[in-house]
């Protein structure tokens, strides 16, 4: 028996946005602070992950900020022809003495500085404890990227900006924020504003089948499930939440999913030893698990 109207309705719900909102704005705040370390380099700050998206769930607390620094870059200029590699290479500057672990470790000090002991630095970001205002906020300091898909002078290229960081174990971590947002709007807006409450949907029910013991917690990350329903054509998502897990599960049954992407479009979704793609097996074990709870819970 599928899931009734009425649960997964409760289910599309946004979660808090006023206590993550205030959240933010006060990182923000601390981040762009005048008398921080950094001030006087050229950084952006913004949201990332759920609340970001507008995906997030009830049972979801931190809010993930991404402070990047955009003072230097890291290419990628794979795509290029080798005429463009030549100029590219022509024109490519040397070191820099201010980079991510200089702006990391200023960053790191001064969360510190502002909000104590308790601020920790993970294998990928930082983490600022939440108070009785203020939500936990995990900072992840990064370097912008470039993924060069021209290069005639430094005045004459394009590219798709991204950002870049290294783990703690000094492995490179390369990813699209703002074309993700950007995409999942345009999706959403796509689907008569459908697309956001089916994805909360799901990540409900992934937490519920945790809870069930149908999967496994950290199988089906929320990332690579917002990808894995951006990737479903526009009219699969109906005017019933019913019909549209329905065809979503019917309509991801049946894809290849070697030719799923990323909801930024620049990375694959799927793919065995990425750091930035899903695993083949975990999509399979996602999928079967889904399909077994959909069929037999009767919620």
């Amino acid at each position: 028996m599928a899931i009734s109207e009425a649960q997964l309705e409760t289910w599309s719900h946004i979660g808090s946005q006023v206590q993550s909102a205030a959240t933010y704005q006060a990182i923000r705040g601390v981040l762009k602070d005048k008398s921080a370390p950094f001030a006087g380099r050229g950084f952006d700050v913004h949201l990332q992950g759920s609340y970001g998206n507008d995906t997030n769930v009830y049972s979801e607390s931190d809010v993930d900020v991404v402070i990047c620094l955009t003072d230097v870059f890291n290419s990628d200029i794979g795509q290029l022809d080798a005429a463009d590699t030549l100029i590219y290479g022509a024109n490519k500057g040397g070191g820099v003495a201010y980079g991510f672990d200089e702006f990391k470790a200023d960053v790191l000090a001064w969360l510190t500085e502002n909000y104590g002991t308790g601020v920790k630095a993970g294998k990928k970001a930082i983490f600022v404890p939440g108070n009785n205002g203020r939500r936990d906020v995990d900072v992840l300091v990064c370097i912008e990227h470039r993924r060069y898909t021209r290069y005639r002078s430094i005045f004459d290229n394009s590219y798709h900006t991204g950002i870049c960081f290294w783990t703690t174990d000094n492995e490179e971590i390369i990813n699209f924020p703002k074309q993700h947002m950007e995409n999942c709007t345009t999706k959403h807006q796509a689907t008569t504003d459908r697309f956001k409450p089916s994805v909360r949907v799901i990540k409900n029910m992934r937490n519920a089948m945790i809870d069930a013991h149908y999967i496994a917690d950290g199988v089906a990350p929320s990332y690579f499930l917002e990808g894995m329903l951006w990737n479903v054509p526009t009219q699969n998502f109906g005017w019933t939440f019913q019909q549209t897990v329905e065809n979503c599960l019917a309509w991801l049954d049946g894809c290849d999913p070697t030719q799923l992407a990323c909801a930024n479009d620049l990375h694959w979704l799927i793919r065995d030893g990425e750091n930035v793609c899903w695993n083949m097996a975990d999509f399979h074990t996602t999928m079967a698990a889904l399909r077994l709870y959909w069929n037999t819970s009767g919620r």
